[in-house]
């Protein structure tokens, strides 16, 4: 992981455009190709990023971009959608690397795990003909916590939490779309499930034609399915 603290600006292009004027910021560049943008407010979230599967590009500045201050272009271009993230870099004020190993993924625990532990059990909850492939399926970027087979033989991801929003959303696409391109489990669609799932979470993932589905707990509790326990 590389982070960059700059005076930068940043534009955005693609399937809508986006510009963040000349400041001081951090850029977090990810081992999995992704970059992330980062002022030092706005609680957790970047400003902007591009997922992978991207590539950044280091490019010399124009004439005019150069007579401006730009020391330099970083260009993220992603693999599939051809949107373009453009960072001008103006003044590198600290730069440094570092090699964080392979992450285990998120530990569960309470309702959280429990629904899972209940989901995986009661798989007729997301639908009708569906079989548990396996809990917490490994990737490169951390396990999905349910793979299930559909009647023909297709591949469903499942992320299970309690309260569903944007992030969860955005952590099931990453997902999505690293396990599209395993042949032997393509195609893959999403589910995301949850207790409370909020409504701009459900406006993004309807958008990116991930399902979703609203876990009653106490219900579900209170089922006595007689399918075997993977765990």
């Amino acid at each position: 992981m590389r982070l960059v603290i700059a005076r930068c600006s940043v534009d955005y292009t693609g399937r809508l455009n986006a510009h963040l004027p000349l400041a001081t910021r951090l850029l977090v560049h990810k081992g999995d190709g992704s970059l992330l943008v980062h002022s030092d407010g706005g609680s957790y979230k970047p400003l902007n990023w591009m997922s992978p599967p991207c590539r950044l590009d280091v490019e010399i500045p124009d004439a005019d971009s150069a007579a401006a201050g730009v020391l330099e272009h970083w260009r993220v271009t992603h693999a599939k959608s051809g949107d373009a993230l453009l960072v001008r870099i103006y003044e590198v004020l600290h730069d440094t690397s570092h090699e964080l190993g392979l992450d285990p993924g998120l530990q569960k625990d309470g309702v959280e795990a429990d629904l899972q532990r209940l989901l995986a059990e009661q798989v007729d909850v997301i639908g009708d003909g569906l079989t548990l492939v396996r809990r917490e399926y490994p990737t490169a970027i951390g396990p999905v916590d349910l793979l299930l087979r559909d009647p023909e033989g297709g591949t469903i991801a499942v992320e299970v939490k309690r309260r569903g929003d944007i992030d969860g959303v955005e952590q099931l696409t990453r997902y999505l779309e690293l396990l599209g391109r395993d042949p032997h489990l393509a195609p893959v669609t999403g589910v995301f499930a949850a207790q409370e799932i909020k409504p701009q979470a459900k406006v993004l993932a309807t958008d990116r034609g991930i399902r979703c589905v609203t876990l009653d707990y106490e219900g579900m509790k209170g089922i006595e399915s007689g399918a075997p326990r993977l765990f």
